[in-house]
């Protein structure tokens, strides 16, 4: 039985990054975030930002790398800091390459972490029950 409940689908998704949530000020955010792949993305203290190939995640199927310049902003609670991202302009998404939607809505925020002296923004991208990484972008801490 539950082997049969297993093909058909997983009970979870995928778990977080390691470390532990973070509050992290303006300051600590404004730096050069890299992803596994080597994209990056700039936060400048003036709330704008410069991307070069970076992963983002729009909605739960889809893990995007994108490259262009926005805004961000930042939010938290008492545990954890959000970054949020606006594109300056949209971007092309769909399974048809020849014929790509265009996609208005923006990434999902990302969420701090800290790994010992290592800071994360990280965002959860892909359907979950196919087993997709999650996107995390990394900087040293201060």
């Amino acid at each position: 039985m539950a082997l049969a409940l297993t093909a058909c689908g997983r009970f979870t998704v995928m778990p977080p990054p390691d470390g532990e949530p973070v509050v992290l000020k303006p300051a600590e955010l404004a730096t050069t975030w890299t992803d596994a792949d080597g994209g990056t993305l700039t936060l400048k203290q003036d709330g704008t930002f410069i991307a070069d190939k970076v992963c983002v995640a729009v909605s739960w199927y889809d893990g995007l790398a994108w490259s262009g310049t926005g805004s961000w902003e930042q939010g938290s609670n008492k545990k954890q800091s959000f970054v949020a991202v606006s594109f300056d302009a949209a971007h092309p998404v769909g399974f048809d390459a020849a014929h790509p939607k265009t996609f208005e809505r923006e990434p999902a925020s990302y969420a701090a972490l800290r790994q010992g002296k290592v800071l994360k923004l990280w965002v959860a991208v892909g359907d979950p029950d196919n087993d997709y990484p999650n996107c995390v972008l990394t900087s040293p801490a201060s």
